[in-house]
Order: C-alpha cells, then sequence, then structure tokens
C-alpha cells in the first residue's frame, strides 16, 4: 500500500537557525556557485519538514541539508509504504531519481536521517518522515555502506551525541552533504560523490559545541567493494570549508575544538565512536 503524499512538504517548517537558542545559518555558496544552485522562489533554500537543503543544477543532489534532531521528542514510524519521489516544486533535469537507481547495487541514502527527523506532535512527525523520502534529500551510496549492519561510525554520529554527551535539551543541530570533486566517477550519466561530510552542533552544559566529520568511500571496482575501503574522519570546519567549497556560520567554526594533526598523513580514521573528540 502507498502512502498517501497530500499535505507533505510543509514547507514552512524547514531547518530552524534558532533551535538551540543561539541563530546558527545554514551553510553559505560562494559567488562561484550561485549559478549552478537551484532557486525556489527566489531563494537557494529549499525547505521541508525540519531539514531545508541547496540543490546543485549540474550535479543534480544537495550540496548541503541542514537538520534539526529534538531527542525529547523522536517518534518511531514506519517508513513502509512512503516511495522515494522527485520534489514536483523543483525541475526534474535537476533531480536524480529511480533512473540511477534502478538495476544496481547503489542504495538510495539519506542525507537527513529519516530517524533523525520524525519529531514533534505525530501530524508533524508523520509529514517529516514522508519529505525525508523526496530524491533531493537522497545520494547514491554502495548497498554494503548505506546497510544499517555496516554503517559502522558514520552511521550512528548523530546516536553517540546523545549517548556520550550531556546534550542541552536533547536538542542538536546538523549538516551534512557529499562532497563534489571534478573526477568523481561518471555512471549513467552522473558523477557519484565519493565523499560525505557532517556537522554536529548542540550545547552542553551552557557551552556551544560543534564537530565535523568526513567519509572517504571508494565506488571503484563496482561490483566489489569492501567495508574496509569506507573511512570516517573528524575534521576541522575550517577543512570542511575548503573541501566543500561552502562558508559556515562563524558559531560553528568557533567552537569547533578539534586538532588536526599537523603531518596529514599521522591522520587516523574513526574506528569507534570512542575516538571522536567531543
Amino acid at each position: 500500500m502507498t502512502t498517501d503524499l497530500s499535505g507533505a512538504r510543509a514547507g514552512d517548517r524547514g531547518y530552524s537557525p534558532d533551535f538551540l537558542g543561539l541563530q546558527i545559518a545554514p551553510p553559505t555558496i560562494g559567488a562561484a556557485l550561485q549559478d549552478d544552485t537551484v532557486r525556489l522562489d527566489g531563494s537557494e533554500v529549499i525547505p521541508y519538514t525540519h531539514f531545508s537543503l541547496a540543490l546543485s543544477k549540474s550535479r543534480r543532489f544537495a550540496r548541503w541539508v541542514a537538520w534539526n534532531i529534538d531527542g525529547g521528542t523522536l517518534k518511531k514510524i514506519s517508513r513502509n509504504g512512503i516511495p522515494f519521489i522527485k520534489d514536483a516544486r523543483i525541475p526534474a533535469e535537476f533531480q536524480s531519481g529511480d533512473e540511477l537507481y534502478s538495476g544496481n547495487r547503489l542504495d538510495r541514502g539519506h542525507l537527513a536521517r529519516r530517524a533523525d527527523l520524525v519529531w514533534g506532535p505525530l501530524p508533524e512527525a508523520k509529514s517529516a518522515n514522508i519529505d525525508s523520502f523526496f530524491f533531493t534529500n537522497i545520494t547514491p551510496q554502495m548497498d554494503d555502506f548505506n546497510q544499517s549492519s555496516k554503517e559502522g561510525v558514520w552511521g550512528r554520529l548523530e546516536d553517540a551525541v546523545f549517548a556520550d554527551v550531556e546534550v542541552q535539551d536533547l536538542k542538536v543541530s546538523a549538516f551534512g552533504g557529499p562532497v563534489f570533486h571534478d573526477d568523481d566517477r561518471v555512471y549513467r550519466e552522473t558523477r557519484l560523490p565519493r565523499e560525505y561530510w557532517k556537522v554536529l552542533a548542540y550545547v552542553e552544559q551552557g557551552e556551544f559545541k560543534s564537530h565535523a566529520f568526513l567519509l572517504t568511500q571508494n565506488l571503484n571496482p563496482f561490483e566489489a567493494i569492501d567495508f574496509d575501503e569506507f573511512r570516517a574522519f573528524q575534521i576541522s570546519t575550517a577543512e570542511l570549508e575548503e573541501r566543500t567549497q561552502l562558508q559556515f556560520a562563524a558559531d560553528l567554526r568557533t567552537a569547533d575544538a578539534f586538532t588536526a594533526p599537523s603531518i596529514s598523513g599521522d591522520r587516523e580514521p574513526l574506528n569507534s565512536v570512542a575516538d571522536i573528540q567531543w
């Protein structure tokens, strides 16, 4: 049975910049990338229930997604019967849909996790559940990376915050997206991102904190890939800005206390959530 999509896309309830009690704006796209950014009603920010995003025309994926997580009101809602669909508000030519994912090992991977979005009053949580399945929030990920049993550290970052940190009011603001490279592998006329990033922000004992992470995903060879080829790293917000050509809110940069090794070759991947510098 297919879920009724009427009422989906509650656009006035997108990412909230003041969710944590201070203004944390979503990432800013530089002038050089503005012409490649989809605009909805004149704005590069496209809102959904509990999250917003900016979409690249040429890559047909989000450059960034920003979402709020209210851990105190999370709901358990089934995903059964909800289809992945393109957003009718946006020209289909700027979205990658089923034509990319059918007949191969590519999974439809959520950028803003569905489980993070289903909070608040039940009607609102249900709307967020549906909205999370729009292709604008999806990127291609190899099936053995995206399956929950193999997500490793990357798939547990948000859960680890609530488990290891005294998060004030159980509220987290998160940002994530792919890193676009000109030499990303082309498949079905689409360049597949091989790296992803994520930033988690929260308040602990009155102190605002922020942490940035990078996932390197090797999509070559296409038919044979092992979990060992995925590596998650904690990085600085400054480095993330260089990699993504995005500018993050000044408070995120200031609150990020991560210190990277002086020699890049000494950098170690995150083997468990215990390796994270909270």
